[in-house]
């Protein structure tokens, strides 16, 4: 497995050996969220980096997840359909959201490594 990227918005990236970036949010945002009860997955598209590309309810509340890069999006993880609860059994691993392919696979470096996003996490705690 490749070294994660994170985002300040609590999305996990991982670049796979053919390109494409696989999509999740982090533990700490589904220990946020609390128990996922539906996942509303992406459609096979183009999205701007910044966009809501999917969505999470849980009995606590909604969330967009957040198109880290511009891409296409080529693949759904449609298991969440049918078991949301993934998220929170497995977020780094059964419970990702979407695969898509970087416009510019350089700009994964620009995101948060597991150094930064733990200082993120810290910072948040305190605040």
């Amino acid at each position: 497995m490749s070294e994660l990227r994170f985002t300040e918005d609590h999305e996990w990236l991982r670049a796979e050996a053919d390109g494409s970036v696989t999509v999740g949010i982090t533990a700490f945002a589904q220990n946020a969220l609390g128990d996922v009860v539906y996942v509303q997955l992406p459609e096979l598209q183009h999205y701007a980096k910044g966009s809501e590309a999917a969505t999470v309810e849980s009995v606590k509340a909604a969330s967009g997840v957040y198109m880290p890069l511009d891409g296409e999006v080529l693949e759904t993880n449609t298991a969440l359909e049918e078991h949301p609860e993934q998220v929170n059994e497995a977020p780094l691993t059964e419970g990702w959201f979407f695969r898509f392919m970087p416009a510019d696979a350089s700009a994964l470096d620009s995101l948060l490594d597991q150094d930064a996003y733990d200082r993120l996490i810290k910072a948040n705690a305190q605040a």
